[in-house]
């Protein structure tokens, strides 16, 4: 049961630990927004990893090639998201800093419940995510974890709650940022980077695939 954990734990930290386009998104949103949206995001986030996680549990080898036979169009639409989302950013930081306003939140991310789905969504976009959990529920350092499905469940708890802890870390981030980054002009950089560092990591995954 405790190895299940730990191999739970360890593979929602491996998975999520890495700063990519979804993690710089949360910070931004978060300073952009406050701690609650920031951390129904995470959740979000976290959900999505813990279902993978749980796909793959139950799935295993069955799942693995049809995922595999749809990364293709799934790395393709994860590009086109990513990059919609950047000049979304971009650009709703430009209108509202011409405009006088308080700069929005990415679109229509701008409350709890719309935060969690849209981060839920831009996560299960990722089929590397999916492939990642599969190889480890496949590999020796995971093989025993579908004999019981307590232990399966325990695997994905662990995979879920680490991942949600790593996640909060990046919106306390995001919290100390929006503090510091309270003026018009502030939040109009941390627009403006932001939107450019997903945008380069859609171009880093295009060239990537």
């Amino acid at each position: 049961m405790s190895e299940a954990l730990v191999a739970g734990l360890l593979a929602g930290w491996g998975i999520a630990v890495p700063v990519g386009a979804v993690a710089a998104y949360l910070v931004a949103l978060t300073a952009r927004t406050n701690a609650r949206i920031g951390a129904a995001a995470a959740l979000g986030v976290a959900s999505a990893d813990g279902i993978y996680a749980l796909v793959a549990v139950v799935g295993g080898v069955a799942l693995a090639a049809p995922i595999a036979a749809i990364a293709t169009p799934l790395h393709w639409l994860s590009v086109l998201v990513l990059v919609g989302l950047g000049v979304r950013i971009i650009w709703t930081g430009l209108r509202d800093h011409r405009a006088g306003t308080d700069l929005t939140a990415a679109g229509t991310a701008n409350r709890p419940g719309r935060a969690y789905l849209s981060l839920l969504g831009i996560t299960l976009l990722n089929p590397v995510t999916v492939l990642y959990f599969a190889a480890l529920v496949l590999g020796s350092t995971a093989a025993d974890l579908g004999t019981s499905w307590v232990t399966g469940l325990v695997f994905v708890l662990g995979a879920f709650c680490a991942s949600a802890s790593w996640q909060l870390v990046l919106v306390a981030g995001g919290v100390a940022l929006g503090r510091a980054l309270t003026g018009r002009t502030g939040r109009l950089v941390t627009a403006l980077i932001s939107g450019a560092l997903i945008i380069g990591f859609a171009v880093v995954l295009l060239l990537g695939g």
